[in-house]
């Protein structure tokens, strides 16, 4: 199904950047880098004073450090633009906590579970929620193995973890032979029932 059709009287009002950027160090770790940016179009009337058109409203930054295995060995927050200054970065170092989690075991339920609501900032602990398939695609193919012929006898990391990638599908019989499985037909959803007039 394709989007809709934009309309060609629309106004952007609001801006949402998020940028995931992940760096090989020397040590054999890496370094998680995450922001999240939101700009207006128009000045806008903070406690603190008006932000300008482009400024920042929120810019926050989640660093972590994490080995080959998606432990996070680090992990610590800045809030650098915020609408209520001495208060929004004022949550200490909650993100801290993060320390000792890992990206593919249970991940995003023990963010909400440690970090949701009052015990953290919303906009961070959303941020949070990018960051295991941003580090998977960071690993695709360096530190994760992504191959069809894999000496290990375990199947590539990626298959059966989207739709397009499931091992009764096209594309596992296209590219990963060795591990397609015949699939039972899908059964598809039955139809609602059409609506009677009273």
């Amino acid at each position: 199904m394709s989007p809709n059709a934009p309309s060609p009287e629309r106004r952007l009002m609001h801006s949402r950047a998020t940028l995931v950027q992940v760096y090989a160090r020397d040590d054999g770790l890496f370094d998680v880098e995450a922001e999240l940016r939101d700009t207006k179009t128009r000045d806008m009337q903070l406690s603190a004073g008006v932000r300008k058109a482009g400024e920042p409203v929120h810019d926050m930054l989640l660093h972590l450090v994490v080995d080959t295995q998606l432990n996070i060995l680090e992990a610590g927050s800045a809030t650098r633009a915020m609408p209520y200054p001495g208060h929004c970065e004022q949550h200490g170092e909650a993100y801290g906590r993060l320390k000792g989690l890992n990206l593919l075991k249970g991940f995003r339920a023990a963010v909400k579970q440690q970090l949701s609501g009052l015990r953290g900032c919303t906009h961070l602990t959303e941020l949070c929620q990018v960051l295991p398939t941003a580090v998977i695609q960071a690993f695709a193919g360096v530190v994760i193995d992504t191959r069809e012929g894999s000496d290990d006898g375990q199947p590539p990391f990626q298959l059966d973890r989207c739709h397009a990638l499931r091992r009764d599908g096209a594309v596992v019989q296209a590219h990963y032979p060795r591990w397609y499985r015949q699939g039972e037909a899908r059964v598809a959803a039955p139809a609602a029932a059409p609506a009677t007039s009273s």
